[in-house]
């Protein structure tokens, strides 16, 4: 009985994950399909994605989309890291209330963050460009960089710096020896998530984005809205892979990291 319920459930949860991903693995398939216009398998080739780097935009996106993620994921991941030491090692009056704010950033709606962020930069009299696209990207992401290196912190031995500090470290030798390497690995899976929420984001970026500043996600849906061709979904390949590569590797480490 347990044997035929634990295949029922394997079945079950395959048939979901093909359900799920089965739309994403015949755009894989087709961008490989020697047809521009053919619904059906015409044939294996690799043309479309040579047309990748002919095309002005797409390299255009692909390298703001890359700068913009590596930049606002240095400056959330330093400042996430630090929103999650406040909240672990102080206490202070709003500490409660400034924890659920915390997570509030995480649930909001893209749609209604986006809408706030512009009405934001507008009040202020930012030119929307590339530098709020960066400011809009270091919002969303600082929330989930403390979220991952709290829960790092929660599994650290408070007792090593204490160590440290007794055979002669001062409290910033304590701090960069020996607390810092023991955050790294949730550091780093952070710094992975904050760059590819970075790298994905559609909704919030259209909102921020002025002209002469679209990332490689307002370059394809352009694309998609001209006309349909097999290169966008070679470039969705990629981004589709690029992306789950990246949460593998912050999977990893927070892994590693509770480990």
């Amino acid at each position: 009985m347990t044997r035929r319920f634990s295949r029922w459930l394997v079945a079950s949860a395959a048939l979901v994950y093909l359900f799920l991903h089965a739309p994403v693995l015949a755009l894989m398939v087709f961008s490989f399909n020697d047809s521009k216009f053919s619904a059906s398998w015409m044939g294996f080739t690799l043309e479309w994605y040579r047309r990748l780097v002919e095309r002005d935009d797409i390299l255009l996106g692909l390298g703001r989309s890359l700068a913009i993620g590596l930049g606002a994921t240095v400056v959330a991941t330093g400042l996430g890291t630090l929103l999650a030491l406040a909240f672990h090692r102080h206490r202070f009056p709003g500490k409660r209330a400034a924890e659920s704010l915390l997570y509030l950033a995480i649930v909001t709606p893209e749609i209604i963050m986006g809408i706030s962020l512009l009405a934001a930069f507008v009040a202020v009299g930012f030119s929307l460009g590339t530098l709020t696209v960066a400011i809009a990207h270091v919002t969303f992401s600082i929330s989930f960089v403390a979220v991952v290196v709290g829960a790092r912190l929660r599994g650290m031995d408070r007792n090593l710096e204490e160590a440290a500090m007794m055979l002669g470290a001062d409290e910033w030798e304590a701090f960069w020896k020996v607390t810092v390497p023991s955050l790294m690995p949730g550091i780093v899976a952070g710094a992975l998530l904050a760059f590819t929420m970075s790298f994905d984001d559609y909704v919030i970026t259209s909102f921020v984005a002025g002209p002469g500043s679209s990332t490689l996600p307002l370059v394809v849906y352009g694309m998609v809205r001209r006309n349909i061709e097999p290169s966008i979904n070679a470039i969705s390949t990629l981004i589709v892979v690029i992306t789950s590569l990246l949460i593998y590797l912050a999977d990893r480490s927070m892994r590693r990291s509770a480990r």
